[in-house]
């Protein structure tokens, strides 16, 4: 078989995936993990690629995590396509060595009593104004939370509120099924990526946590599996993004520190265009805190939407 055809093992039970990992790492291979929720595009084979010249095995894991979706949020509309996913990474020069895709990350057995109380519990919640996922909505039984308290509040965090806990949740049951040596992520979930990374040192993973950039259709819009719920007019309008991104860097590099004024600049390229921001903030690329001028590297960092697509994006200004 070609290698750049090679089919990957497809593992859905998580004690298989550990037992495979084991048995690789016990005969001195190393092990890359790409963590995706599926519908992949180009900017998920970019970081396959990345995780292919680092290690000696690649596993690529495709999971829509309920733990990161407010019951309001787009889980039952997230797009998936399994099999075209398996054809590109076939496609991959090289190849993938594993696809895990586990039915239910938090099917927990002989836990049915339990479950039924926790959906009750859910609702109490509720009730109490207390934000939920849909995981907890769910009634699975999952009670145990991943936070990374400051990181996690501000840019998507905002009104995204449990996001960021269920992402570092089931990041880290990934890294603690899988066993990887290195994890890749992209750089168009920024906050995501410096998250990880904090979480990595803070409990001592480890695991290498590597960024790679953002990679864009030709038009300039940051890829995300999110862009197929676009009308070509929606898409069009939201090249704005993008385009006053890149005004503000060039501002910048010719002088302009001023936040305000940079941020000023990119709402009102981005609501003229018919745009619906949910934030503009430029904030430092380690700590994410808001600066007001530019003195070291920061992060211009953009949530928009675009009929009912929220679209995000970034643009890193090292002055």
């Amino acid at each position: 078989m070609e290698a750049s055809k090679k089919e990957p093992l497809i593992i859905t039970d998580k004690e298989q995936m550990r037992k495979w990992s084991r048995t690789m790492r016990s005969q001195g291979k190393s092990i890359g993990l790409v963590p995706t929720m599926g519908y992949l595009h180009q900017g998920h084979i970019s970081l396959v690629k990345e995780a292919l010249k680092l290690t000696n095995l690649t596993v690529v894991s495709i999971y829509v995590n309920p733990g990161q979706f407010a019951p309001s949020e787009d889980l039952s509309t997230y797009p998936s396509d399994f099999h075209g996913d398996i054809s590109k990474l076939m496609s991959v020069p090289g190849g993938v060595d594993v696809v895990f895709h586990p039915h239910n990350l938090y099917d927990y057995e002989n836990d049915t009593k339990r479950n039924k109380n926790d959906k009750g519990a859910c609702k109490n919640l509720e009730g109490k104004g207390e934000v939920v996922s849909c995981l907890e909505e769910s009634g699975m039984g999952h009670e145990t939370w991943v936070r990374v308290e400051k990181l996690e509040n501000g840019l998507c965090g905002k009104s995204r509120p449990v996001f960021f806990r269920g992402v570092a949740t089931v990041v880290t049951k990934l890294f603690n099924i899988v066993e990887p040596d290195v994890a890749v992520f992209g750089k168009k979930d920024y906050q995501q990526w410096r998250i990880v990374q904090r979480m990595v040192r803070d409990l001592d993973f480890s695991i290498r946590i590597i960024g790679t950039e953002i990679l864009r259709d030709n038009d300039g819009l940051a890829m995300s599996s999110r862009n197929v719920h676009l009308s070509a007019e929606e898409r069009r309008k939201a090249l704005s993004i993008s385009r006053s991104l890149l005004g503000a860097k060039s501002s910048a590099e010719n002088g302009q520190i001023n936040c305000r004024e940079l941020r000023d600049s990119v709402i009102q390229a981005v609501s003229e265009a018919g745009g619906r921001i949910d934030y503009a903030e430029i904030v430092d690329q380690e700590s994410l805190q808001a600066v007001e001028e530019i003195s070291s590297p920061v992060v211009f960092c953009i949530a928009a939407w675009f009929g009912k697509v929220r679209l995000i994006d970034n643009i890193e200004i090292n002055l």
